[in-house]
């Protein structure tokens, strides 16, 4: 009998059935989801909080309510309504459109009673209430349409009231920038009548020549470099006379003062007569007119070079060779006056003083100033007040730094300075050859490209890297154009008058003239004659 053979199958094991497994997978995958969606909303509780209070932070700002932002909200409707309306009464009305203006307007004061009777109430608006109110409006914003008063047209009208206001404000601009320039050209009838006056009694009266002649056998002093010498080159005598009055009374040692005045020809006589019958408290006066200066002639200085050059007599004096594109205060002739240009030549108009003040003839003294002649300047030539803050500028603002030479010389940002009180040091500036800079400059400008106006931009070529920054109190600007910090006014020691508006004309900033005529006696019999007041 054939036994059988053997059976080598596995034994079945009890497996646990598939559904189990998948049924108990579900369970931990759901289990992971919900932990993950409680620590979700347990981080975006305090970001929602946040924007929350952010929204309700801002509504509060704009003042806009729930209602408004409702996209049926009645009140939202008007207001738009009300603000289309107003653009479209102001194009009506720069259409000469004024009946429709007016039904436009009287529509929007409808529709603003109704919001406020609303706000009154504190309930929100219904579309029954106002449905009368929107249609009404929304015809009129219709027939606004028709008439072509579109944002398209509105733009295009206001583009071109913008350009016509534009245009105005220019030409108006340049009147009053001309007529401002005129106005501060002027020779005061007043002024004008007393050099006359003094004229006339300087020739008439041989006393008043006999006293000067007494006067000049003081003229060891005005070569004495122990005393305090202040240099004036003017053709005012009025000015001139505030100059040396106000340093007089404000001076410690007024018998130690020394004043070297310069003017020309014409104001010669006067000015002699007016500083021989006038004394200044013991103040040494010294009257020079710059045409008896021997070197000062047209092979030497450059500016009377140019003065006999056809061309630029034609654009100073006549005004017409670019067809009025310069400005007329570019075009003033007394940027070429010698008085002007003088201050370049201080070393030989004083050949033997060591150091002087120089001072522009529209400036009030009120303190001291003794203490300028032992400053250090440091080896430098001129010791200025910077006025590189504030309304002043840099060097980039009085120079044409497209002009290669400019650039490759000077530094656009470096600090600018004014002339007005300055400190010059004679001997630093012949060791430097300070005037042959500026003859160089001046040369190089013939035909205006490096500057264009007056004597401070030459200056700070010629003074550049030669200059020394001297404490703000002593020389405060502005007087002539702005308003100025009152604590400067009070501190200052010299007050400057530049601009415009000089205290001896009628355009004069007035809160500022009382500095100036305190110096001025009117009770002067020659004063009262010309009607000064």
């Amino acid at each position: 009998m054939r036994r059988r053979a053997a059976d080598f199958r596995r034994p079945v094991r009890r497996r646990v059935p598939d559904v189990l497994w998948w049924a108990l997978f579900s369970v931990v995958v759901l289990l992971f989801i919900y932990v993950l969606s409680k620590g979700n909303q347990v981080q975006s509780r305090p970001a929602l909080s946040k924007r929350m209070y952010k929204h309700d932070r801002i509504m509060e700002g704009l003042n806009i309510t729930e209602e408004m932002l409702s996209p049926d909200s009645v009140t939202r409707q008007l207001n738009d309504q009300i603000s289309l309306a107003k653009a479209f009464v102001v194009i009506a009305k720069e259409s000469n459109n004024l009946q429709f203006a007016w039904e436009l307007s009287a529509q929007i004061r409808n529709s603003k009673i109704l919001l406020s009777k609303a706000a009154t109430r504190r309930v929100p608006l219904t579309t029954m209430e106002s449905e009368h109110s929107i249609r009404e409006m929304a015809v009129l914003l219709y027939q606004a349409q028709q008439l072509h008063y579109d944002s398209a047209t509105m733009i295009m009208r206001l583009k071109a009231k913008i350009q016509s206001l534009e245009e105005q404000s220019s030409s108006v601009s340049e009147k009053s920038s001309k007529y401002g320039q005129i106005a501060a050209e002027e020779v005061p009838k007043s002024l004008y009548c007393l050099g006359v006056r003094l004229t006339t009694e300087w020739f008439r009266n041989l006393n008043l020549q006999k006293k000067l002649m007494e006067k000049r056998q003081m003229e060891l002093k005005l070569k004495d470099n122990n005393l305090y010498h202040f240099c004036v080159f003017s053709d005012n005598i009025i000015a001139t006379s505030v100059v040396v009055n106000s340093t007089a009374i404000n001076s410690k040692n007024p018998e130690m003062v020394v004043f070297h005045l310069v003017t020309d020809e014409i104001n010669y006589a006067a000015m002699k007569a007016w500083f021989a019958m006038n004394d200044f408290r013991g103040v040494t006066v010294e009257v020079q007119k710059f045409e008896d200066f021997s070197w000062l002639n047209a092979s030497y200085v450059p500016v009377l070079k140019q003065l006999q050059d056809s061309e630029i007599q034609n654009y100073y004096f006549s005004g017409n060779s670019d067809d009025g594109k310069t400005p007329i205060k570019f075009r003033n002739p007394k940027y070429l006056s010698m008085l002007n240009h003088l201050r370049f030549y201080i070393p030989e108009v004083f050949p033997a003083l060591k150091k002087v003040v120089f001072l522009d003839d529209d400036v009030v003294v009120q303190k001291d100033l003794s203490p300028l002649f032992s400053i250090d300047l440091n080896g430098n030539v001129n010791g200025a007040v910077e006025t590189c803050m504030e309304t002043f500028h840099r060097y980039h603002k009085y120079l044409n730094y497209s002009h290669p030479l400019i650039r490759a010389h000077f530094d656009p940002d470096a600090c600018g300075w004014a002339f007005g009180m300055n400190v010059f040091d004679l001997v630093e500036w012949r060791k430097r050859n300070v005037t042959g800079i500026y003859h160089y400059w001046q040369e190089k400008n013939v035909d205006r490209t490096l500057w264009k106006l007056g004597t401070l931009p030459p200056g700070l070529l010629t003074f550049y890297g030669l200059t020394e920054p001297l404490d703000s109190l002593w020389h405060v600007l502005g007087f002539g154009y702005t308003t100025v910090d009152p604590q400067l006014v009070e501190k200052g020691a010299v007050l400057h008058f530049n601009g415009n508006s000089k205290p001896w004309l009628k355009i004069a900033i007035e809160k500022y003239k009382p500095m100036w005529e305190k110096y001025v006696d009117y009770s002067h019999p020659l004063l009262q004659k010309c009607n000064f007041h």
